[in-house]
């Protein structure tokens, strides 16, 4: 199976901010995205999407009927949705960065439930058997994907870029994966 793995246009927010699970507008030109990016979909792509606006805005250009699927949601970070990153408390912060694929924000969910949703999703796609698939989704959905595909550690999930209206193609074959590229646009 191909996955393309898209993430959403540039958010409507000021840089800095924990914007998450929030259903936010674009700033981005989700028009010339689609354009750019419909011609790396083989034909007939099924597309899924996230139900957040920033990301159904894309999937509604790239196929007139997306199928929308909230396990590819961003995490929830609770309390600290729409706040800026620098007034989140220190100890809060450091805690969550310190394990990142278990702390939960208060209120919100740990990394490691935003990743057993979207490998559920990845999974129950998988069996369903379309040849080739795009997840309009977010950039936490991608990186913990990557990280768990790749092996990483998770403290290191935060170094990996998926840049705004950029896909990224893997190859799901048996039980190997292969990483075609990232970030093509």
């Amino acid at each position: 199976m191909e996955l393309f793995l898209i993430r959403h246009p540039r958010p409507d927010v000021a840089e800095g901010t924990c914007y998450g699970r929030s259903d936010i507008g674009i700033a981005g030109d989700a028009e010339g995205d689609a354009a750019r990016l419909a011609r790396l979909l083989p034909r007939g792509t099924a597309v899924y999407t996230s139900p957040l606006r920033r990301c159904r805005s894309l999937a509604e250009r790239l196929s007139p009927a997306p199928a929308v699927d909230a396990r590819l949601i961003e995490m929830d970070f609770g309390e600290w949705e729409m706040r800026r990153w620098d007034d989140i408390e220190r100890p809060a912060f450091d805690a969550w960065v310190a394990d990142i694929l278990n702390f939960a924000p208060p209120g919100g969910e740990p990394a490691s439930a935003l990743l057993a949703r979207a490998l559920d999703f990845i999974g129950e796609l998988r069996a369903s058997g379309p040849p080739a698939a795009a997840l309009v989704t977010h950039g936490g959905v991608l990186r913990m994907l990557f990280t768990h595909w790749l092996g990483m550690p998770p403290a290191r999930m935060p170094r990996l870029v998926f840049e705004f209206g950029a896909a990224s193609k893997v190859v799901l074959d048996g039980g190997e994966l292969r990483v075609e590229y990232l970030n093509r646009r």
